[in-house]
């Protein structure tokens, strides 16, 4: 009885053992993976299907042939040193290798990890390898690479500032422009938030409008300053978009273009189209517009507006007589002395030829018409050309609002005839007109 269990036993673990190898050969045949084994010298003592069909050989052609007999590998004195650390050293080894294919002549990389085979005393007797064919994997990363290369140089050297920015005001990327705004080295901006890297006020007018962008979803397009580490206010076209990240977080990307010189020609542009230039006063144009500002206001809170006219006597005579240049000169020096005189929030323009203007705010027309009797004085004084013996003189109308008074130019007529009664009464002199003259 005893002995019919005990063979019953050992069928049932035979036939066990026969479909485990069965198994695992299965297993070796179908894991997708090129799966071999050698004996201490190298020689084939197994190979998977994918090692065949990449040899091109049948496996009783294999079997006690080595590696060398059908594949050549690069680096091979390194591919060696690595086996005899598996077969002499008893290493597990995972690297990279690359093989060239007898059949084509084709270069492929694999991982590989290799490890020694033992008995059941614990010897070497051969090692087993397990190789994966990652060439695709490896094609896509190097050209991942190369572009994430190529892409960081472009980035780099776009004149333009390009970063990324969380919801959670840190920055995600910057190239090498935003750095150099900040003054810090890229490293030390990714990771930080806004606030760190520029004043409060600037990152918290920047995050507002982050903020929109990423609550609307639309890109959002405008100019922007900001002042770099030099301390010199830089102004930007900005286009920022918002992004959705793999992992579902929002993000927003920026791209700034410098525009400061543009906006300083801009602001040249309209300075030149203000101001006139020879005496760098205000033009007959933006004193008009100033002036109705002015009256508005004036009227709108019941206060005094006055308004002086000035002619240079003789100023034909001037540019006759010494040249244009001297004529020139006699402007400028006008303009000189009569600033020195004026208050901040007094308007001198040069509205002719000779002719000037002064806008008085909050002026009544005796303060007014005793400002103009002191300029025509001190004009006496500090205008005059010495070296062509010649002295300069100047006729002043003055003038105040009026409750009558409709409009500016009410105020510029009257002050207008008010200039021309003192030239008619014989130049140098003041004549002061009221609204009911």
């Amino acid at each position: 009885m005893v002995s019919a269990s005990a063979n019953k036993l050992a069928s049932l673990t035979a036939l066990a053992q026969r479909v485990a190898v069965d198994l695992s050969r299965e297993v070796l045949d179908e894991m997708g993976a090129f799966v071999f084994a050698t004996d201490l010298q190298g020689r084939y003592v197994y190979a998977n299907p994918m090692v065949l069909q990449l040899l091109g050989k049948t496996l009783a052609e294999v079997l006690g042939r080595t590696f060398d007999d059908f594949v050549r590998f690069e680096h091979d004195e390194d591919r060696q040193a690595i086996d005899r650390r598996v077969l002499v050293d008893g290493e597990v080894v995972a690297r990279e290798e690359r093989n060239v294919i007898p059949s084509s002549g084709e270069v492929r990389t694999y991982w590989s990890v290799k490890k020694p085979m033992r008995d059941a005393g614990g010897a070497i007797t051969g090692m087993v390898g397990v190789s994966y064919d990652i060439t695709e994997k490896k094609r896509l990363e190097d050209q991942l690479r190369e572009q994430q290369a190529l892409l960081a140089v472009i980035l780099d050297n776009v004149d333009a500032l390009v970063y990324m920015k969380g919801e959670d005001r840190r920055f995600r990327y910057a190239n090498q422009r935003v750095a150099d705004v900040f003054g810090v080295p890229v490293d030390a901006v990714v990771g930080r938030l806004d606030s760190q890297l520029m004043p409060r006020e600037a990152a918290d007018r920047f995050w507002r409008q982050d903020q929109e962008i990423l609550r609307s979803g639309q890109r959002g397009v405008s100019e922007q300053a900001l002042t770099d580490a030099q301390g010199r206010t830089r102004y930007y076209w900005s286009v920022i978009v918002p992004w959705v990240q793999a992992d579902g977080s929002r993000a927003v990307i920026g791209l700034s273009t410098d525009i400061t010189k543009l906006h300083e020609l801009q602001e040249e542009l309209q300075r030149q189209a203000r101001t006139d230039g020879l005496t760098g006063l205000a033009n007959r144009r933006h004193f008009q517009e100033c002036a109705q500002a002015e009256f508005e206001r004036s009227r709108r809170y019941r206060r005094s507006l006055s308004l002086i006219a000035i002619d240079v006597d003789h100023f034909k005579d001037i540019n006759d007589r010494h040249g244009h240049p001297a004529g020139d000169r006699v402007l400028q020096t006008l303009t000189q002395c009569i600033q020195e005189s004026l208050r901040g929030n007094d308007v001198f323009a040069r509205t002719g030829g000779e002719e000037f203007c002064i806008l008085l705010p909050e002026t009544e027309l005796p303060a007014a018409a005793e400002l103009a009797e002191r300029l025509r004085a001190h004009l006496g004084l500090c205008v005059a050309l010495d070296d062509l013996g010649m002295k300069v003189s100047a006729s002043f109308g003055a003038t105040t609002s009026a409750t009558e008074d409709g409009c500016f130019d009410q105020i510029f007529a009257r002050a207008d005839r008010a200039l021309y009664a003192a030239k008619a009464q014989g130049r140098n002199r003041v004549v002061c007109l009221a609204a009911a003259a």
